[in-house]
């Protein structure tokens, strides 16, 4: 069978799949009846949220920052998720997939949509970088969904599209952001860093996707040109009444009357908007009851760009009532309106984390400038030792893509040990068979530390360098670098869970490289 095409969604290009002689496209009004058969099949089997570890208490940033814009002392309540400096919107996109699926993903899925404002590539697909870390197959569909912070509902309608056309079985719809932001600015405070993955199928849907409405507006706020960092916007009043408040319930009551169903029938309604006020006064022009309206989760994550209405909808659908109805809206030069019913089969499911266990897994990032230089805002000093960086060899990566991307090595087929890198003639020195191994996946084996250091020689944005040797249940044994943890906080024999992770960023070619970390596990939260 031909491979399937690699392919770059922009929000403005056409994305048409056959829904049983119906179609989908991105960035146009469209409109689904309730009562369609040939969406009812179709729908989420398998969610799951991720936030980052930090969090950035905002009077510490309006604290730092108010001499240049004291109005920021306004927002400087709650805190906000802060991406570590090893994570961007792949990690966060591979984080939430693997939550989502219990950290592998079934070989049934061929279809990756994924979503984000803040991919670091805007040429080299992320998608496929995506699919290398999933150990999705080869021939599987990677899309990448980009142009707007709806992206995200987007790639779950043409995920769901895709699964309707009967082209594959299950399709993932990842969104993720890593949020930049003048510091000073509004913005700063008010952007969050997440990820949200959604499985899309045919068996075993926990929500089903009943209906979808979608409009398209070029309405300019925030925009930001391909070759730059930090995004703009228009004069913040104008973005909050003729933006959110106008576009959004424009959006909801045209799903509704195509629908013919009263707001009171739906038992959650998720839709994104960073202003507190102005998100209220949205749910007073739909006529929502205050109950009925998710948290928008501004005090505790912030706007959290494209993956903000797949993270609400993780955290509605862990308690949603099966029979229940949500509504979820994606919004960013126009709005999308997804309709899902809770069914029987959410009793059962779980992700791997849920999402209070994710928020409770939290440590303050401190002082305001560390936030800032995790970002690369502003330039800090590395030594010596973080100065130099020799240039990715770029065709060894691809020839060991998988063991880079994938953390797959190989095992004996003779005496059964697993071993990483992959080898052809096995390590073991009473075996050592030749060509007689197999692909064996160590992203997905719990691990345990065996041995680990603290360097504080070894230039870090987060020091101090935490490395050492895990164990794999099943066999292996394989030295990492830590993260997302305190030196004083480790113990042998305490469990770890592999993230993909950014292993360095070579600003001077362009390069980001990633490769697998090792983060211990605190708590019993999952």
């Amino acid at each position: 069978m031909e491979p399937k095409r690699h392919l770059l969604l922009d929000m403005d290009l056409w994305v048409c799949q056959e829904l049983n002689e119906r179609s989908v496209r991105l960035g146009v009004p469209r409109s689904h009846s309730p009562e369609s058969k040939e969406v009812s099949m179709v729908g989420i089997v398998a969610y799951g949220a991720y936030l980052p570890r930090y969090r950035l208490e905002r009077k510490t940033a309006a604290k730092a920052m108010a001499w240049i814009n004291p109005a920021v002392w306004g927002l400087a309540g709650g805190e906000k998720a802060v991406a570590g400096a090893d994570e961007d919107a792949v990690t966060l996109a591979a984080a939430a997939a693997r939550n989502a699926c219990r950290f592998r993903v079934e070989p049934a899925c061929t279809a990756l949509f994924a979503a984000s404002c803040t991919f670091p590539y805007g040429e080299r697909q992320n998608a496929a970088i995506l699919r290398e870390a999933l150990s999705l197959p080869e021939g599987a569909l990677a899309v990448d969904v980009t142009g707007s912070t709806r992206a995200g509902t987007s790639a779950v309608l043409a995920a769901a599209a895709h699964v309707s056309s009967g082209a594959s079985s299950q399709a993932l719809a990842v969104a993720s952001d890593a949020r930049r932001a003048k510091m000073g600015s509004a913005e700063e405070l008010l952007y969050g860093d997440a990820g949200a993955a959604l499985l899309l199928g045919r068996e075993g849907v926990v929500a089903e996707l009943v209906g979808s409405y979608g409009l398209s507006a070029d309405f300019p706020g925030p925009l930001r040109e391909s070759e730059r960092k930090l995004a703009r916007s228009w004069e913040e009043r104008w973005i909050r009444d003729e933006g959110y408040l106008s576009l959004i319930p424009k959006a909801v009551k045209a799903y509704l009357a195509q629908a013919r169903m009263a707001p009171e029938a739906f038992s959650t309604v998720i839709y994104p908007c960073p202003y507190p006020r102005e998100h209220a006064v949205i749910g007073a022009k739909l006529g929502l009851a205050p109950d009925r309206i998710a948290d928008p989760l501004a005090a505790q994550v912030g706007d959290t760009g494209a993956a903000h209405p797949l993270l609400m909808l993780c955290r509605a659908l862990e308690s949603a009532s099966p029979g229940s109805h949500i509504l979820v809206v994606g919004y960013g030069s126009g709005v999308d309106v997804l309709h899902f019913r809770i069914t029987d089969a959410a009793r059962s499911f779980q992700p791997a984390w849920t999402f209070e266990a994710l928020a409770a897994r939290k440590a303050v990032l401190a002082p305001y400038e560390k936030a800032a230089a995790f970002r690369e805002l502003i330039p800090v000093e590395t030594g010596l030792r973080g100065e130099f960086q020799a240039e990715t060899p770029l065709s060894v990566q691809w020839r060991y893509r998988r063991a880079i991307l994938g953390l797959e090595g190989t095992r004996c087929r003779r005496c059964g040990t697993p071993q990483f890198p992959p080898q052809r003639i096995c390590a073991v020195g009473e075996c050592q068979a030749v060509d007689e191994t197999e692909p064996y996946l160590f992203s997905d084996k719990p691990a345990r530390i065996f041995s680990y250091t603290g360097d504080n020689l070894a230039f870090s944005l987060d020091p101090p360098q935490i490395y050492g040797i895990v164990d794999f249940e099943g066999g292996g044994r394989m030295m990492l670098d830590f993260t997302d943890c305190a030196l004083e906080a480790i113990r042998v024999d305490q469990p770890v869970e592999l993230h993909l992770r950014r292993k360095y960023h070579d600003a001077q070619r362009g390069v980001h490289t990633y490769f697998w970390k090792a983060v211990p596990v605190e708590s019993a939260g999952r």
